[in-house]
Parts: C-alpha cells; sequence; structure tokens
C-alpha cells in the first residue's frame, strides 16, 4: 500500500470509535478527509445521529457537504471524542502538528475533549520529535521582533510562505513561523518557553493529549493506547 492508502486505512478504522449521540471533533488534513468520508458512510447505513466542532473550513465544508451536523466551539457544551492527524509522534506519544496551519484551531478542540485519538500512517512515527519543522502561529504585529527572539534561541525559524512566496496566513489571518530544529529532545521545556512568548498565540507541540492513536500499517490498521 502506499502512504495515501495507509492513511486511509487508519482512518476508518478511527471512524469505528464514533458512537451514537456523541459530539466529536473532527481534524484537519488529508488523513482526516478520508475519516469524514467514512463518518458519513456510517450515518447513512446505520442511522447515527452525531454531531461535530471542525478545526478548519475545509473540513467543515467537507463534512456538511455529507451531511454531518456541524457547530461551532461555543455552540457545544462538551466534546466527546476528536479525531485528526499528526506529522509526528514520538517515543512518548507526544506530537507535532500544524503541517496545514490549522494547530491553533486543533488544539483548542482538542483541550476541550474528554478523549483524543490520532490517526497516522507508519511514517509519522519517530523516536524523537523535530524532523518535522514546528509551526508556531504568531500574530502580524512585531512579527519581526519575534522571529529575532526566536532565532536568537538558536531556534532556526523561518515564515512559511505559499507558492508566490507570500507569508502564509492562518484562518485567524496570522503569520507561521515554522522552526527548523532537526530535534527537539526536550519538548515540555521548549512548549514552557513558547508558551511564554508574547506574540506567539500558539505552538504545534501537542504533548500529554492523545489517548489513542491508530496507525496504517502494511499489515493493516494498529490501535496504540496511549495514555
Amino acid at each position: 500500500m502506499d502512504q495515501s492508502e495507509l492513511k486511509k486505512v487508519a482512518a476508518e478504522r478511527a471512524a469505528e470509535f464514533v458512537e451514537d449521540g456523541m459530539t466529536i471533533g473532527l481534524g484537519t488534513g488529508s488523513t482526516v478527509f478520508f475519516l469524514v468520508e467514512a463518518i458519513a458512510r456510517r450515518i447513512q447505513a446505520e442511522g447515527l445521529h452525531i454531531q461535530a466542532v471542525a478545526t478548519s473550513s475545509r473540513t467543515a465544508d467537507q463534512a456538511t457537504g455529507l451531511g454531518i451536523k456541524m457547530l461551532d466551539l461555543n455552540e457545544v457544551d462538551h466534546i466527546d471524542l476528536t479525531i485528526d492527524g499528526a506529522d509526528e509522534i514520538d517515543a512518548h506519544y507526544q506530537g507535532i502538528k500544524g503541517g496545514g496551519a490549522a494547530h491553533t484551531l486543533e488544539k483548542m478542540v482538542a483541550i476541550n475533549s474528554h478523549r483524543n485519538i490520532w490517526i497516522v500512517d507508519e511514517s509519522k512515527l519517530v523516536q524523537v520529535l523535530g524532523k518535522f519543522p514546528l509551526p508556531t502561529e504568531v500574530i502580524p504585529f512585531g512579527c519581526e521582533r519575534v522571529f529575532q527572539r526566536l532565532e536568537a534561541e538558536g531556534l532556526h525559524p523561518h515564515f512559511r510562505l505559499d507558492a508566490d512566496g507570500k507569508r502564509v496566513l492562518t484562518h485567524n489571518k496570522n503569520y507561521v513561523i515554522d522552526l527548523h530544529m532537526g530535534a527537539i529532545k526536550h519538548p515540555h521545556l521548549l512548549a514552557h518557553f513558547l508558551d511564554s512568548q508574547s506574540g506567539i498565540l500558539e505552538h504545534g507541540l501537542f504533548l500529554d493529549l492523545v489517548n489513542t492513536i491508530v496507525v496504517g500499517t502494511q499489515d493493516g490498521a494498529k490501535v496504540i493506547k496511549a495514555r
């Protein structure tokens, strides 16, 4: 199976965790695309009654088009389960997310969920985080000063650019500064530092959040209980 097929295997297995009556969180990305399709098929085949909160307009539009009832995070009093992708997961089940520049919304939904499932293909499993650049969402005001602070700390920042060479804008109309560190040996310490920096709205370290990981492998879906 190629990478796309592995993502589909993980997504379809994760869709089995959705139960009737749930309020679910739907993440963002190519693996979640397969998830939304799988959930929609279950709704049609089994008559499931669920409602969902999306972490991006892209996911919300797809889900709405497939007949899934969508709500804003402000409209729900709880989320039973959020299923999302991840860009890297280390040996301690800590993760990096934000390749799609939606990590702020993804984290807001995740921390308001009773349970979190990550769906990935096996290439996303690593020993140490950091080969995938760590995203930070930075407000435009004073962003150059934020960049300089990150650079001074040896975090190798780069503004994320689109195909036209313009700075990528998030859903919140902010910039993304990616940290090209190679290896993040102490993710909790780095998260604490980034949390303390004025001008950084959110970063892509998702620590101590995931409960279950569903991995698409050549032998099928593997379910890992993380915490």
